[in-house]
């Protein structure tokens, strides 16, 4: 029988980074700069590759559902030609939305090795004597980053297709989406620094569960850019280095605040 999970309630809490402190560790490393502004030109080409090719596909399915205009000459009718112009409109932001995180998927998942060597070398400096010493970059390691990156992309894909059809519940729908997305884009940026300590989703998910408010925080800004079409996929790839940095300085300040705390402890608290 499986144990049950519990969300750990109760332990150290470390000190937040702000989103400028991560900006300023990359503009003040040669090294970080030049490597993220790399990994930006990537992502951003292949971002908008794939934005492309999804919001045709989805535009394609609403054709004919939208083309159809009711009678506006009476009551029902109105109401319907109305309900039909706020349900296009509602479908548009929720398709640009889907579209987005199904092209960046595609990014995500080719780029993973580079931005966790990036999530790495920022560690790596933040840290300093703390650095985790099984957080090594190696061929090895590159291989199971694609793999964790696709896993998670996989997971991204289940995530968009609930959204989808969630959305079509009025208002709850479209905050439960809002809800999804901005975790998924949280478990998306902590997979670098959690994949690198080889974690797997189900871990990586759970630190998510027991950590939710820092989560939240972590993924809420990429998930409101992810609402403006065409803009957010250069607003998020511009980002996307410095929100890597942000998700792996709290993640390991987290973690080194649990270890201190839990004094040599190698319970498991995700139920691993």
């Amino acid at each position: 029988m499986m144990e049950k999970q519990h969300r750990v309630t109760s332990g150290p809490i470390a000190k937040w980074e702000p989103l400028y402190r991560s900006l300023w560790m990359i503009l003040n490393h040669k090294r970080l700069f030049a490597w993220s502004s790399i990994l930006v030109l990537v992502t951003i080409v292949l971002t908008w590759i794939g934005y492309q090719i999804a919001i045709d596909f989805l535009d394609s399915l609403s054709a004919q559902i939208f083309s159809a205009s009711p009678d506006p000459s009476t009551i029902l009718g109105w109401i319907m030609s109305k309900a039909l112009i706020a349900g296009n409109w509602l479908y548009h932001i929720v398709s640009s939305i889907l579209s987005f995180y199904l092209a960046f998927l595609l990014a995500y998942s080719l780029t993973t090795p580079g931005y966790a060597f990036l999530s790495s070398s920022a560690e790596k400096i933040h840290a300093g004597k703390d650095f985790d010493p099984d957080a090594k970059f190696c061929f090895t390691g590159i291989l199971v980053d694609i793999l964790e990156g696709l896993k998670i992309a996989f997971f991204g894909v289940l995530v968009t297709i609930v959204a989808l059809f969630v959305n079509f519940i009025p208002v709850i729908g479209q905050v439960t989406v809002f809800l999804l997305y901005t975790y998924y884009s949280a478990l998306m940026f902590l997979d670098y620094p959690a994949s690198r300590r080889r974690w797997g989703l189900r871990r990586k998910i759970g630190w998510l569960y027991n950590h939710s408010s820092p989560s939240f925080r972590i993924g809420v800004l990429p998930a409101v850019i992810s609402m403006i079409p065409i803009l957010n996929i250069f607003a998020i790839a511009l980002l996307f280095p410095v929100l890597t940095v942000h998700a792996t300085l709290n993640f390991s300040a987290i973690e080194l605040a649990h270890k201190r705390y839990n004094n040599g402890n190698t319970g498991d608290p995700y139920g691993n």
